[in-house]
């Protein structure tokens, strides 16, 4: 089936097919606020007309930085009449500012947690102490999750400190390390190979399955800002994350908004 598409992307949104069991309808070609706003707007519609009952709860919203994809069952749900419900949703949702909790997340930026410091600093003629001032200065915006279970991309980085992935990856990066590339940062939940540049880690494990409503710590919408500690500190948050006895709730620094 072809894809459907109106006018510009920039003014209307466009559908794409995804394989026979998923839609992806797109707002943009550019990662910007504004488009992210319209991904926001869309997925607060389709999650309004599943409450309501107008649109099949059984569906899978997926937001990404400029779309969103439905993933739904061929069997149970027509495939063009899908197309063209998700159309007149995405045509009438508008956009929506970043909604969601505030969290002040803790973070290490010793030597041994941020590999990747000192270079990008002498790379953008700035001295260790300015770039860690505009990482904890920064509001950072959770835009979606991918690549790994939790693992958030945050918009917001300071273009003081757009730096290119790395040309030869790491095979290891450890868990919870903070991480730049290009406008964005973000969090790795998982032990897993990376070509983000390491700028700290943090003591709070990012995604736990014993939450079994939201087991990623972040949500697209919510917003950040990472909170300097020192070793000792860090050492003991850790510990009391491995003991059980630490709260994510202690991190919120808001309550979620409409």
């Amino acid at each position: 089936m072809t894809a459907h598409s109106c006018h510009s992307i920039h003014s209307r949104p466009r559908l794409l097919p995804l394989g026979d069991s998923a839609w992806t309808v797109e707002f943009g070609d550019d990662i910007t606020p504004e488009t992210h706003a319209r991904v926001l707007g869309f997925a607060a519609a389709l999650a309004a007309a599943q409450r309501d009952g107008t649109l099949d709860r059984s569906l899978e919203c997926v937001p990404a930085f400029r779309s969103l994809t439905v993933h739904f069952d061929p069997a149970t749900l027509d495939h063009a009449a899908l197309a063209e419900r998700l159309l007149a949703i995405a045509g009438d949702s508008g956009s929506r500012r970043a909604s969601g909790a505030t969290w002040r997340i803790p973070v290490c930026f010793d030597s041994e947690f941020a590999p990747d410091l000192e270079v990008v600093a002498a790379s953008k003629w700035l001295t260790p102490e300015e770039v860690l001032r505009l990482m904890t200065g920064t509001e950072f915006t959770v835009y979606m999750l991918g690549f790994l279970p939790g693992f958030p991309y945050l918009g917001g980085l300071p273009e003081a400190l757009d730096m290119p992935r790395l040309a030869t990856p790491r095979k290891v990066v450890p868990a919870r390390s903070i991480a730049i590339a290009g406008r964005t940062c973000a969090a790795y939940p998982w032990q897993s190979p990376g070509g983000w540049r390491l700028m700290g880690r943090t003591p709070v494990p990012l995604f736990d399955p014993a939450r079994s409503e939201r087991p990623a710590l972040l949500a697209p919408g919510d917003r950040v800002f990472w909170q300097a500690i020192d070793r000792d500190t860090y050492a003991a948050l850790e510990a009391r994350c491995a003991r059980g006895d630490f709260d994510p709730a202690e991190l919120l620094a808001g309550e979620a908004t409409a």
